[in-house]
């Protein structure tokens, strides 16, 4: 019809037949108030001209949604199912979702491919919004999917100057506490098993730590500070390196349970006991915490509400996108406050 040999049209062809970018054309096709009259016809006349997905079009350029929300995680099936805090999340978003009678698309985007994938799925407007979760310092896909003229909510941040809507907890309050409550207890060589630095939730928790050790007028000493990956075998390898360069640490602040564990691992691998030798605390107040032996003191974030938070967020700017174009310009930012739970481990 259009002399196309095989395949069907892209965006990027309907953006060039129009003249606009890809981001116009998305807002257009996504009911977005937020283009002009003009960029408006001229990327109707390039969708009727190419056939571009015209079904879905004529759907979206109506102003209709489809009442389904995609949740993208950016980590394996392997620590999908083996981090709790995960879970949790799920369980704050399904939950808000059900009660606004919205359905839950949950994707996992593990390499530049699959993200790829997905950024084509986006633009087909399958989906009214996004959330996404454990975004790394370099992820594009929050600002391809804002260009897209998607309504996007995210769990964490990846900088202080983060432009995208996002809910997160006190972090930086989680490590100061965590090390206040150790420096309350005596301890005076207190380490810390850091997540990777590339994540905005890791650097801040490091942050706190280092604020609770001026604080209390301790000098840092970066030989207590190691760096893992946020699970159990990465938080074994790094008390591991910890008890080797210095021995006479008497404290931990893990930055989650879950590498909590794989320090209470290493420490029991090594003859020290807990608490009694070193004293360790993590985050996140999981089920792990409570499960092991001795149950661990950790800095509760309310994961679940923060998961209902951002979905009631994404909600609102959903509506704000289709009805009010100066509304969808402010993006929400929430912070919810953290509080340390103590048990035997401390």
């Amino acid at each position: 019809m259009n002399g196309r040999r095989n395949g069907r049209p892209t965006l990027e062809e309907v953006a060039a037949l129009a003249g606009v970018g890809r981001g116009t054309v998305s807002r257009v096709i996504n009911g977005s108030p937020r283009v002009s009259e003009q960029a408006r016809e001229a990327v109707a006349r390039a969708v009727a001209e190419l056939g571009y997905v015209p079904n879905q079009a004529a759907r979206a350029l109506a102003g209709s949604r489809t009442d389904a929300v995609a949740l993208v995680i950016p980590e394996t099936e392997a620590r999908l199912f083996a981090e709790p805090y995960f879970l949790d999340l799920i369980r704050g978003v399904s939950a808000e979702l059900a009660e606004a009678d919205k359905q839950l698309l949950l994707t996992l985007v593990r390499t530049d491919r699959e993200r790829q994938r997905f950024e084509q799925y986006l633009a087909t407007q399958r989906v009214d919004g996004v959330l996404l979760a454990s975004v790394h310092a370099d992820d594009p896909l929050p600002d391809r999917i804002a260009e897209l003229g998607l309504p996007v909510v995210m769990n964490g941040r990846r900088s202080e100057a983060e432009p995208v809507a996002y809910v997160d907890s006190d972090n930086i309050g989680a490590g100061r506490a965590a090390v206040a409550h150790l420096v309350g207890r005596g301890r005076v060589g207190i380490a810390t098993i850091s997540g990777p630095l590339d994540m905005y939730v890791a650097r801040a928790r490091l942050g706190g730590y280092r604020a609770g050790l001026a604080e209390a007028g301790i000098a840092p000493d970066e030989s207590l500070v190691a760096t893992a990956d946020f699970t159990e075998e990465g938080g074994r390898l790094a008390m591991r390196e910890l008890l080797k360069r210095a021995p006479e640490l008497d404290a931990v602040f893990a930055a989650s349970d879950v590498m909590a564990a794989g320090a209470r691992g290493a420490l029991r691998e090594a003859g020290r006991r807990v608490p009694d030798d070193v004293a360790l605390v993590g985050v996140d107040d999981s089920a792990v915490a409570r499960l092991m032996d001795p149950p661990l003191t950790s800095v509760r974030q309310p994961i679940e509400e923060m998961g209902r938070t951002m979905t009631r967020l994404l909600l609102q700017k959903i509506t704000e996108n289709l009805t009010d174009g100066t509304a969808a310009e402010r993006e929400p930012r929430r912070v919810l406050p953290t509080e340390l739970i103590v048990r035997d481990s401390s």
